[in-house]
């Protein structure tokens, strides 16, 4: 129930359908995988040309009249450069794979993006596809609380300040297309985990009572009178001469 369209600023096109029709120079992913996978709906476009710029889109296609086919995320934008064109070089470095913070810290999420490409802003968002929250816009309006880094010209990263566990998610240093108001390229991802902090259970402390204090040292000390006056009695009976 699955297909793929490439839309354009002229039409909107059907590329492949897995369950029916012929698609010269395009092929699944399965067929070049030695195991298939049930959940793999990748293809392959081969002899690209400029004719096939433009946005893909993953589509599950409606089975009866009364249905609507439904988008499986916002698409991917193919740009096809010829061999006079210059080429864009553009690098998204994430090296973060894991960024580990404990709630209430602030979390630095870096990002350096180097070479040209298409003018546009930088944004991150947290999270992919259509749900995804946009967290930072280096050209226009962002979250209060975030801070933007900018130690140099390259330098995309952020701050995240007195994170809690609401903001744990994976983290995307984004380049946009100006023109077109479209993702170009993407980095590859900086995942934000956030422990709770630890909490030390304190044992209230036992205090002594004055009066109950007085009950257990009574017994004690009229216990060692009596031991006191039973060893004086003793000596006092040693001592006393014997009548005979």
């Amino acid at each position: 129930m699955i297909k793929w369209v490439k839309e354009s600023s002229q039409d909107q096109q059907e590329i492949y359908n897995f369950q029916r029709g012929f698609f010269p120079g395009v092929t699944s992913a399965v067929q070049r995988t030695r195991e298939r996978l049930d959940c793999d709906y990748s293809i392959y476009i081969h002899r690209v040309t400029k004719e096939h710029s433009g946005t893909y889109h993953c589509v599950r296609f409606a089975v009866s009249r009364e249905d609507l086919d439904t988008k499986l995320g916002e698409g991917t934008a193919v740009t096809v450069q010829g061999a006079g064109d210059p080429k864009p070089d553009l690098w998204i470095i994430q090296p973060q794979d894991l960024v580990e913070v404990t709630t209430g810290d602030t979390a630095l999420l870096n990002c350096t993006v180097l070479g040209d490409g298409p003018p546009g802003p930088i944004r991150w968002f947290r999270g992919t596809g259509l749900s995804r929250e946009a967290i930072y816009n280096f050209a226009g309006l962002s979250h209060p609380n975030v801070t933007a880094v900018r130690a140099s010209d390259s330098d995309f990263s952020i701050l995240l300040p007195d994170v809690s566990t609401k903001d744990a998610g994976t983290y995307y240093c984004v380049k946009f297309q100006r023109k077109s108001n479209r993702q170009y390229l993407s980095g590859q991802g900086s995942k934000l985990r956030v422990k709770a902090k630890s909490t030390s259970i304190n044992e209230p402390a036992v205090q002594a009572s004055p009066t109950g204090l007085l009950s257990v040292l009574t017994p004690v000390v009229l216990g060692l009178k009596a031991v006191t006056l039973a060893a004086l009695l003793l000596a006092l009976a040693a001592c006393r001469p014997r009548r005979f």
